[in-house]
């Protein structure tokens, strides 16, 4: 019998991209790890659901990140201006 692995000449892994837990993923995007819980129950992030536990991808945040930005600079302290 031949495996399907074998005969497609690359590896599972190859293509796997790890998924990220709550802390791993709120630490990228600078986040509290509930903020993102939230966020993810809400369905305003994109998410994989597994069991009871959310994960992310690190690839599909990136480019939830460039499409959802304004493309304007964070104001910080008293930096803002009219």
């Amino acid at each position: 019998m031949t495996d399907a692995y074998q005969t497609s000449g690359t590896s599972p892994t190859m293509s796997f991209e790890p998924l990220l837990d709550d802390k791993q993923a709120a630490a990228i995007l600078g986040l509290h790890p509930k903020t993102l819980q939230r966020l993810a129950r809400r369905g305003e992030i994109p998410t994989v659901r597994i069991g009871r536990y959310w994960r992310y991808r690190a690839s599909v945040l990136n480019q939830w990140i460039d499409v959802n930005s304004s493309g304007q600079p964070a104001c910080v302290g008293n930096e803002r201006r009219i």
